[in-house]
C-alpha cells in the first residue's frame, strides 16, 4: 500500500470502485468495449458474482463489478496503514458508531456513511494480491 509522510492516519490511494451490477458480464463487456477495460479477476462465490477491471493507467482503482451490491451504486475504497489506528481517530471524531467491520480477500475493512448518506470504505491492506493470485490459479473452482 502506498502512503505518504509519517502520520498513521494517512489515506492510502483509492483502490477500488465497487459498483452494483445486474449483469456482471453484459457489464464486463461493455467496460471492455466502451473504455477499453481488461479483466484482471473474475469470480462466482458464495453466490455472487464479481468481476474487477482495469480502466485507465495501471496506478488507477481497480472498477469491482458485483451483483450483491445495490444498483446503481459505487463504493469508494482507500487503503488504509492501520485500521486500528483509523478506528482509534474515527472513535475520537464521533464517526466510529457509523462504521461496520467487514472481511474481504485483501484485509479488514470499515465501511461507513459520510454527512450525506455515501457510503465509503477504508481497508487495511494485508493481503492486497489475493484476488489476483486466486484468479492466476487456473485450477480454481470459483475462477471463471
Amino acid at each position: 500500500m502506498t502512503t505518504t509522510g509519517t502520520d498513521p492516519f494517512p489515506l492510502g490511494r483509492l483502490v477500488y470502485l465497487y459498483i452494483g451490477s445486474n449483469d456482471v458480464r453484459a457489464d464486463l463487456a461493455w467496460y471492455d468495449e466502451v473504455l477499453g477495460g481488461d479483466l484482471v479477476w473474475h469470480f462466482e462465490a458464495f453466490g455472487a458474482d464479481v468481476a474487477a477491471v482495469r480502466v485507465g493507467p495501471p496506478e488507477s482503482p481497480l472498477v469491482v463489478l458485483a451483483d450483491h451490491r445495490p444498483v446503481p451504486s459505487c463504493l469508494p475504497i482507500w487503503a488504509v496503514r492501520s485500521l486500528a489506528v483509523t478506528s482509534e481517530w474515527l472513535q475520537a471524531t464521533g464517526w466510529m458508531e457509523t462504521a461496520v467491520r467487514v472481511g474481504v480477500p485483501d484485509g479488514p475493512c470499515l465501511v461507513l456513511h459520510d454527512r450525506s448518506g455515501n457510503e465509503l470504505a477504508l481497508l487495511q491492506q494485508d493481503r492486497p494480491d489475493a484476488m489476483t493470485s486466486a484468479y492466476d490459479d487456473l485450477t480454481n473452482p470459483r475462477r471463471r
